[in-house]
């Protein structure tokens, strides 16, 4: 694919995180946003490695890093919407009133 196409669909990518995270009231769906996000700036940030320097692999080593720190930051979410879901039985974000006590 050429550069604009992907900077294209990294951007729809990105516009369909935003809207995801902003107008739902689940943490789960929150969470998906916030991925499709990271996802599109991922995809941005490889398209344009790839055409500064001509398919350096160091931009893809970049981004399978940052995958990991992805993989990472959604296990940690999860972790922490599971034990909010035990505590106080809220799996939407307007049942919360306050995180502490």
């Amino acid at each position: 694919m050429s550069l604009p196409a992907l900077l294209v669909v990294s951007a729809a990518l990105f516009g369909v995180g935003v809207y995801g995270a902003l107008s739902q009231q689940t943490f789960v769906m929150i969470m998906m946003g916030l991925e499709l996000m990271l996802s599109g700036a991922m995809l941005a940030a490889v398209a344009l490695w790839a055409g500064a320097t001509g398919g350096n692999p160091k931009g893809q080593l970049l981004t399978v890093v940052a995958m990991t720190v992805m993989a990472v930051e959604a296990a940690m979410g999860f972790a922490l919407v599971i034990n909010i879901y035990r505590i106080r039985r809220a799996e939407m974000t307007e049942k919360i009133k306050r995180l502490r006590g």
